[in-house]
């Protein structure tokens, strides 16, 4: 079952369950998932639903930090709660050393040498992922191993 059915079917558990916040959060989730495929123009594949995930993770990480700076604990707590609906989704992070040790992998395939060829890194890498790291975290370990070889 892959990923936007495991949140469909969540879903219903969730109405079944009279659990609001999940509902709430489960179908926020479906409409951005939809959106992306609308503007994608199809299904999207399972990298594609799972990068819609983090990204509504990462909206409302940034929610989080508004909240924080405005003082709503009301805000705060609702944001944490569905983050932590949304990351039940998500395939467990990759350590730090599982990270650097596929970006290594994928550095040799490539063959990438400097910094400037990043960007062919990161295109091979990003694929393998799969939603267990964000990019961020990707390309500071890619860029780090770069400088240093």
């Amino acid at each position: 079952m892959n990923t936007k059915q495991q949140l469909q079917e969540a879903l219903k558990e969730a109405m079944r369950q009279r659990d609001d916040l999940q509902k709430r959060t489960l179908r926020l989730a479906l409409a951005a998932i939809k959106l992306a495929e609308v503007e994608h123009g199809g299904e999207l594949d399972e990298n594609a639903v799972l990068g819609v995930l983090q990204k509504e993770i990462k909206a409302r990480r940034e929610t989080i930090e508004g909240a924080r700076r405005a003082g709503r604990d009301d805000l705060i707590a609702d944001a944490e709660a569905e983050t932590a609906v949304l990351q039940e989704f998500l395939p467990p992070p990759l350590t730090p050393e599982a990270l650097e040790a596929l970006a290594r992998e994928v550095i040799a395939e490539v063959g990438a040498t400097s910094p400037r060829e990043m960007g062919k890194v990161m295109a091979a890498l990003m694929p393998r992922l799969q939603g267990r790291a964000t990019g961020k975290e990707a390309s500071q370990v890619v860029r780090r191993l770069l400088q240093g070889s």
